[in-house]
């Protein structure tokens, strides 16, 4: 009898576990690089919201900004071996894994306005885009926005005769490099997390960023000029770890998906919102002076800069070059 009520209390102990084992939640890490009060930042924490309550706690999503786990340069390799499951990485990041159609984003002048931007992101090019990280494991969820950017550095930057000689940051971009080079700067990589103190002690002079990222990140109190430019856009592409998200239950990844729109269409809004109130919190600093470029100081950027789209042409597709700047002239 001893032996019988021994059973039955370890069988009895043993439902309790796999019961608990059943009950614990799916567990999501999202790791970013940038700050929580930014766009991205704030669009990863109401997703985290969305997620847990539209699976009824059924998953729970553990947001890492701030480069807290991981650089820009270990944030994709942390994905593919399963380390995290999710991230939100500029669309830069993906040439160096070997997908450079994803440079075209980084084209100067590519996208003349938010619409034709959206026409590229929301249809079947940016679709299409996304299915090319499948084979390297990796599944494409959304486009999520960061605006147009500035160019910063402590000299006026109002023509490209300004940059000559001077060191700037950028991310790890062939086209970003040409880009710099193209107005006579020398190009420097450098993660993220590094910039400010970079820009503090000289280690560059200069850089590029949407408003929010250069307020948020405190570019501006070591940064004398801001030129309001518009010549680039930087944006991210929402992704997951292709083998976890394929290996979810079918009711899970539907409630994931629509917590992941619903977030999309919150973060385009307040990118535009966010940023510019940065840049007017920047200006009432007094720290960065900010000058926005006339018809013909613009015309001089365009002429210096347009030519890297021709350049670029053999590493990421005439086509896909082509089939963007339409998207802009509809």
């Amino acid at each position: 009898m001893q032996v019988k009520s021994f059973l039955a209390t370890v069988a009895v102990a043993a439902c309790f576990t796999s019961s608990a084992f059943a009950q614990a939640p799916i567990v999501i890490k999202f790791s970013h690089v940038v700050a929580t009060d930014t766009p991205k930042g704030q669009a990863a924490a109401r997703f985290k919201q969305l997620a847990e309550k539209a699976t009824n706690g059924r998953v729970k999503v553990e947001v890492y900004p701030n480069s807290q786990l991981y650089k820009d340069k270990e944030e994709l390799e942390a994905l593919q071996l399963g380390a995290v499951q999710m991230l939100a990485p500029s669309l830069a990041k993906f040439g160096p894994l070997g997908v450079k159609e994803f440079e075209v984003f980084d084209l100067p002048y590519i996208f003349p306005t938010k619409q034709a931007l959206y026409n590229v992101t929301e249809g079947p090019i940016g679709r299409s885009l996304l299915k090319k990280l499948e084979p390297k494991g990796i599944t494409g969820l959304a486009y999520w926005d960061n605006g147009f950017k500035v160019m910063s550095a402590n000299k006026p930057l109002n023509t490209p005769t300004d940059f000559r000689g001077l060191k700037m940051r950028i991310q790890s971009s062939k086209v970003l490099d040409a880009q710099m080079r193209a107005l006579g700067a020398n190009p420097q990589v450098l993660a993220f997390s590094e910039v400010y103190q970079a820009l503090q002690t000289g280690v560059v002079d200069g850089t590029e960023n949407p408003p929010s990222n250069m307020y948020t990140q405190k570019m501006h109190e070591v940064q004398k000029y801001g030129t309001l430019s518009n010549h680039g856009y930087l944006g991210y592409a929402v992704i997951v770890n292709k083998k976890f998200w394929d290996g979810l239950p079918a009711d899970i990844r539907t409630a994931l998906e629509g917590a992941m729109r619903e977030t999309t269409t919150y973060e385009k809004a307040i990118s535009q919102r966010d940023n510019d109130l940065a840049l007017e919190a920047m200006k009432k600093s007094g720290r960065t002076q900010f000058t926005t470029l006339n018809a013909q100081q613009q015309a001089e950027w365009k002429k210096a800069l347009l030519p890297v789209q021709k350049q670029m042409e053999s590493r990421i597709g005439a086509d896909l070059i082509n089939a963007i700047n339409k998207e802009g002239v509809k």
